[in-house]
């Protein structure tokens, strides 16, 4: 009844009629008898419906009010206001709009948060692109964000820190020989007290046992060189270290040593979930055709994936990386190695052919992954540190105990990176770049030098300092922070 009287105006009826003589004249009767219709009309809405419906629509869409009525031209039927209605009924809840969650606070506010989302890297779903920055502060254990600021994790520096590492250096008996600098004597162990700072933002500690209660029933599953095995067992033990009995936790076949084969599984007992390896380290496959002479020669099939593809299709999280066997002799001449179809090029620009793999992993992933099921993510470049060679002509790091500070010693972005983005940037599924090149440039006291393996004699050490390590990393070490970095994109996107 309030509604009745607030719309037809009915208690201002009686000031029409004539008191004295209790006669209508001809206008009051006319009067009345318009609002009278008018009421019966509103009488068909309720109150809500007839007073709001602009408002709502105007608060979920984040439309000024004279774009709402200019836009009700098109959308003025009822049942687009009733659409709206429903929406702001539902307590206020999620309304989907794109690749944009809406939150609606006390039905007059809206709080807009990318469902997914890059670090500062153009990002994709469902075929859209969108370019917006994570904001990323605050303690991200919960799952959940505080955004106070724009912030491009990737940007920052490195800073000291006494709580590192995640597990006692020594301790994780799954580190390979060559990764294990601890055990293999490195006298120092300054480089493990160090933790990657965002310029705008911090990010969070890995807390591992959260981790495994997200990977609970799940395959995570690192695909591409020995850089992505160097990050697969920093995981391994970084997850290891917080179960407590240890005997749960094991490579499913039993192999404790990892460089030779091509698949690996860690299983997690008590929470039903694998961190896995798949060796590829050109995520295309390894080929070989006939020689002139009757032999055969490798090539590189530049339009097919790994024969390994199988093992991973089904994961719930895919970690894909590749560069560094790109730069090797063979790669890097591209005479006679690069192959598609049939066709074997005589000679082929590598920057060209590295486009080509990623084209066919980008083809392979459209085709092959669920998205609604499956996060991808791409590692980028691992930055090496040689000094007065390369790796297989007398390059050193051996006496770094200190990170670059100065960023004028730093390198230039790696062409194969942008290379990738530009690929990225064309897939329809989406893709997270993980771009740690520039940090790990700062980090060359933090490779295994000549500490790859325990050396039984002096003459032994003396002949490692000729053939030294600066590509891969000592673990603990770097690869633990592009963990952290995995983990903190994941809580971003839900997972």
């Amino acid at each position: 009844m309030d509604c009745w009287r607030k719309v037809s105006g009915y208690e201002q009826v009686p000031t029409l009629l004539n008191s004295n003589r209790r006669t209508v004249s001809g206008f009051g009767l006319g009067v009345v008898v318009a609002l009278l219709v008018m009421a019966v009309v509103f009488l068909d809405f309720p109150c809500e419906s007839f007073s709001n419906p602009l408002l709502h629509y105007n608060v979920s869409y984040g439309l000024s009010p004279q774009h709402s009525l200019l836009y009700s031209h098109y959308n003025s039927s009822v049942e687009g206001f009733a659409d709206s209605e429903k929406n702001h009924q539902r307590n206020c809840s999620q309304l989907g709009e794109g690749n944009r969650v809406i939150h609606l606070k006390n039905c007059s506010q809206i709080e807009e948060r990318e469902k997914i989302g890059n670090f500062g890297e153009t990002t994709q779903l469902n075929g859209s692109r969108t370019a917006k920055k994570r904001d990323f502060n605050g303690d991200l254990s919960s799952g959940k964000a505080k955004q106070v600021g724009e912030c491009d994790v990737f940007a920052g520096k490195w800073v000291k820190d006494e709580t590192k590492p995640y597990y006692p250096a020594g301790s994780c008996a799954y580190v390979d020989e060559a990764f294990d600098c601890h055990r293999n004597k490195r006298p120092d162990f300054e480089y493990e007290k160090w933790r990657w700072k965002p310029d705008d933002c911090d990010i969070p500690s890995l807390n591992a046992t959260d981790f495994l209660e997200r990977l609970r029933g799940k395959r995570l599953v690192f695909v591409g060189d020995s850089l992505n095995r160097n990050m697969w067992e920093s995981l391994v033990c970084i997850l290891r270290h917080s179960v407590g009995n240890k005997s749960t936790v094991y490579e499913i076949s039993g192999r404790r040593e990892f460089r030779t084969q091509g698949f690996y599984a860690f299983r997690y007992e008590g929470y039903n979930c694998s961190v896995e390896f798949v060796r590829a380290p050109f995520l295309v496959q390894e080929w070989s055709v006939n020689g002139t002479n009757g032999t055969e020669e490798e090539t590189l099939r530049l339009d097919l994936m790994d024969k390994k593809t199988l093992k991973y299709r089904e994961a719930d999280v895919i970690v894909f990386n590749t560069g560094h066997w790109w730069t090797h002799e063979k790669t890097s001449l591209g005479k006679d190695y690069y192959q598609e179809g049939d066709y074997v090029y005589p000679s082929l620009n590598v920057m060209e052919a590295y486009r080509k793999a990623l084209t066919t992993l980008a083809k392979w992933v459209d085709e092959n992954i669920n998205s609604t099921k499956t996060w991808v993510f791409f590692r980028g470049f691992s930055i090496t540190h040689f000094s007065g060679g390369r790796w297989n002509s007398g390059g050193q790091c051996h006496k770094e105990t200190e990170p670059i500070y100065n960023n004028a010693y730093l390198k230039k972005y790696p062409p194969k990176m942008k290379v990738l983005e530009s690929v990225l940037h064309k897939m329809k599924t989406h893709v997270t770049y993980l771009n740690i090149s520039r940090m790990t440039d700062y980090r060359k006291d933090a490779h295994p030098s000549v500490y790859r393996k325990q050396f039984k004699s002096p003459e032994e050490f003396a002949a490692a300092e000729k053939s030294q390590d600066c590509s891969h990393w000592c673990l603990p070490g770097v690869p633990d922070t592009w963990n952290e970095l995995l983990y903190a994109s994941l809580l971003i996107k839900g997972f």
